[in-house]
């Protein structure tokens, strides 16, 4: 019986091994798939920035600009401090609601938190944070849009959102919105990210669950 039950753990175990190896594979060829291949960076006109963490990529947008204001949407009476809302900029990630919000720093991730994430079913929202607009370095990367492209990926970001109440963020300065969409281990955080940039023609990856597929394009 004893035999029994290490070579059914032994058969889960390789099951498992295979399957994040496979997932790992398969987000590394759908990063080096090009989408908008043709697409080249613009002279001028509204620079955005793509913020990765090492884990998750924010859309960084200025609070106005080529007629898109998101001020009707994201205001100060929405922060725990509404006076942090006198900033140039807003960053936009989109996830999983329980994790985003049970989560202010990584020591606090459990395997319950990661695994709802993972494998999808819950409720998404919108983390927004006021912010002054950044600067440039290996993992803040500027992207130069005409106007007809920053105002198509403010239309996906703008669509991202959903009725409901807003909640404090983990500070002053930021705010949590309810999203639309489920969050899976097919559609990250930083799937999203890469949604709204190819919703604008910029040049991504195919497939970009992770930092990696959106950052190395930019």
């Amino acid at each position: 019986m004893l035999g029994m039950v290490w070579r059914l753990i032994r058969t889960l175990l390789l099951m498992l091994a295979t399957l994040i190896a496979g997932y790992g594979l398969a987000a590394v060829a759908g990063a080096l798939i090009p989408v908008n291949s043709g697409w080249h960076q613009a002279a001028s006109g509204v620079r955005v920035y793509v913020i990765d963490n090492g884990v998750h990529t924010d859309l960084v947008l200025p609070v106005s600009a080529e007629g898109v204001d998101w001020r009707d949407l994201v205001k100060p009476g929405d922060l725990a401090n509404p006076a942090q809302a006198a900033q140039s900029h807003l960053a936009f990630g989109w996830g999983n609601r329980d994790f985003y919000l049970n989560t202010p720093s990584w020591s606090q991730i459990s395997p319950r938190l990661a695994a709802g994430a993972l494998f999808g079913g819950g409720r998404t929202v919108l983390h927004v944070s006021h912010i002054p607009e950044p600067k440039a370095d290996p993992n803040v990367r500027p992207v130069m849009l005409t106007a007809e492209e920053y105002r198509r990926l403010a239309t996906y970001v703008r669509a991202s959102f959903a009725d409901g109440p807003s909640a404090h963020g983990y500070a002053g300065h930021d705010a949590f919105y309810e999203a639309k969409g489920g969050y899976s281990a097919i559609d990250t955080c930083n799937q999203w990210t890469a949604g709204a940039l190819k919703a604008a023609d910029v040049k991504m990856g195919f497939w970009t669950p992770f930092t990696f597929g959106v950052m190395r394009w930019l």
